[in-house]
């Protein structure tokens, strides 16, 4: 008989690898990478493009164009686009990044040959109607101001400003008047210098099949840009400092916290056990920070700490709401936890369930090709060795009690945070 007072034993995740990718230089100087797994009759298409926040040559111009991409094209109306779509079963949308933009496109396998050229079309020849322009920016505007009266969005707004600086690509917050006033022609040179064929990366994962690889392959290799010249970015590093600070909501009754520094990025030595630490502190039901200010002290439903990854920067960030009345109690409790991690050793019996909920994760992050592909796609933007995820596993597995803490010591001292209060005013 089954005896459910008892958890089943723990297996040990050895090793990871990643299926192999197929990539082709293709004729225009983009690259094609094909993952392949028949499993399910679905294909993922993905263009990324370096289009994102980092690159835009105007505050919001990046997600202005990527919102636009679907609202028509030189033969396309956005309804005839939707309509195909939709015909096929598929989905089709292009997302905004702080670093990148991408096409993406799902469908049956059955079905990618005939909305290849639709893709082609919408990431080529988007046309930028100024009707749907219009109407584009007053939805926007109206959805800021509306997420702008949340205390959560205004302390993360607050928070990325004093992390990066404000004239940093990342700490660049959405200007209503500025924003009106971009005009569409901004908005259609800034298609044409970052939406370059030739420098984008295509990513194709699922039932895809030879032929069909190679027809991806002559559609979209044969596209030169529109622009001579790719954007170019002028060097930056981001600009913070310890500091306080508060979004003053008068008559809240929530206050939302954000509370963190510049991190370390995944290609210093010191990154992967930093994740182990990072999980301890707040990154799983069962941390620290949620037994502490949820379970014990009844601040919150939830709070959490976790590593913000971009491509030029990386931060940490613990992110809660608490009753306003409990705000000062429960950044006490937090700055308290802090110093835990520097002052005493993890015990043993803790650091191996964050190991395992840490190693179980992983592994369940690799169930389908679109995940295993998601992290391919981070080897190569973030320019990470291919033994990356291994070298993660064996870090997770070989850390111990005494190097956490010292690395607390090194990189998570109250002192040094940047602390944003969305709320009444408390300091």
């Amino acid at each position: 008989m089954l005896d459910r007072t008892v958890a089943p034993p723990v297996q040990p995740l050895a090793s990871v690898t990643l299926p192999a990718a197929d990539v082709l230089s293709l004729p225009n100087g983009a690259r094609l990478h094909v993952l392949r797994n028949s499993a399910q009759p679905v294909v993922r298409l993905q263009i990324v493009f370096p289009a994102g926040k980092w690159y835009e040559s105007g505050p919001s111009v990046s997600l202005l164009t990527a919102r636009m991409l679907l609202e028509g094209t030189r033969t396309r109306t956005a309804r005839q686009i939707a309509d195909t779509v939709a015909f096929y079963g598929a989905s089709l949308e292009c997302e905004q990044g702080f670093d990148r933009a991408t096409l993406t496109l799902y469908c049956l396998t059955r079905h990618l040959e005939q909305l290849l050229p639709l893709v082609l079309d919408v990431a080529t020849e988007a046309a930028f109607p100024e009707p749907e322009f219009d109407l584009l920016k007053t939805r926007t505007i109206q959805n800021v101001r509306i997420e702008r009266q949340k205390n959560g969005y205004l302390a993360s707004e607050r928070f990325s400003s004093n992390l990066y600086g404000s004239a940093y690509p990342y700490g660049v917050t959405f200007d209503e008047e500025l924003f009106q006033k971009i005009p569409v022609e901004a908005v259609q040179t800034f298609y044409q210098t970052a939406y370059r064929m030739p420098a984008a990366e295509l990513f194709v994962c699922g039932d895809v099949s030879s032929t069909q690889q190679q027809l991806i392959a002559d559609l979209f290799g044969q596209v030169q840009a529109q622009a001579d010249a790719p954007i170019t970015v002028a060097s930056l590093s981001p600009v913070s400092s310890p500091l306080q600070d508060q979004v003053v909501v008068a008559d809240s009754l929530q206050s939302s916290l954000r509370i963190g520094r510049l991190w370390v990025p995944p290609t210093h030595p010191d990154y992967h056990p930093l994740q182990v630490l990072v999980k301890v502190l707040g990154g799983y039901f069962g941390s620290r920070l949620m037994k502490n200010i949820r379970e014990d002290k009844g601040f919150t439903y939830g709070i959490h700490a976790s590593v913000s990854l971009r491509e030029h920067a990386t931060s940490l960030v613990i992110g809660t709401d608490v009753n306003a009345a409990s705000t000062e109690a429960a950044i006490k409790e937090i700055r308290y936890e802090l110093t835990q991690l520097q002052q005493e050793l993890i015990l043993t019996e803790e650091l191996q369930t964050v190991k395992n909920y840490m190693i179980g994760k992983f592994a369940n992050e690799l169930s389908t090709v679109f995940e295993q592909c998601d992290k391919y796609k981070s080897l190569v933007f973030l320019n990470l060795p291919t033994t990356y995820y291994a070298d993660f596993l064996n870090n997770i597995n070989t850390v111990n009690d005494d190097q956490l803490r010292v690395l607390a010591q090194k990189y998570l001292s109250p002192e040094e945070m940047i602390e944003v209060v969305a709320g009444p005013a408390i300091y």
